[in-house]
């Protein structure tokens, strides 16, 4: 498959980016999107999808850590119900740790806080692609 997909860390307030590469091996950390609201915020995922000609879009779901739904994950259900509209086709993919993950990953290259608080966002969704890339990857592996 040589299509790429955007992948999205939605919180309250910011929005990580990512996408892979055309052959949906590497993921790669885009923008952080500030949240005003969902009109604004969706035009900006649609601009990105058609910047990297896609319409396929991959969100986090933030599963308790018993792999229930709850109050987040319906919050990032409805805003992707919204993505929808915009004529994207929305996947979801489990993203339980990821931000801690990203933070601690963020520490270790040793950046400053600041500097943490404004890409954390991206990284998650980088992290998040990158788990959903390498699971197809088996997926596609035991099929054949």
């Amino acid at each position: 498959m040589n299509k790429r997909i955007l992948c999205l860390d939605v919180g309250d307030v910011r929005i990580g980016v990512a996408v892979s590469d055309l052959t949906r091996t590497i993921a790669t950390p885009v923008e952080v999107i500030h949240r005003v609201g969902w009109g604004p915020d969706c035009r900006r995922i649609r601009m990105l999808c058609d910047q990297f000609e896609t319409d396929e879009v991959l969100s986090g779901l933030p599963l308790n850590m018993d792999g229930s739904e709850g109050f987040q994950a319906r919050k990032v259900r409805e805003f992707c119900a919204q993505v929808e509209k915009q004529g994207l086709k929305v996947q979801y993919q489990d993203e339980r740790l990821t931000t801690v993950s990203a933070e601690e990953a963020l520490l270790e290259d040793g950046m400053h806080r600041e500097n943490r608080k404004k890409n954390v966002d991206k990284v998650a969704a980088a992290l998040i692609l990158q788990q959903w890339l390498d699971e197809q990857k088996e997926i596609q592996l035991k099929e054949e």
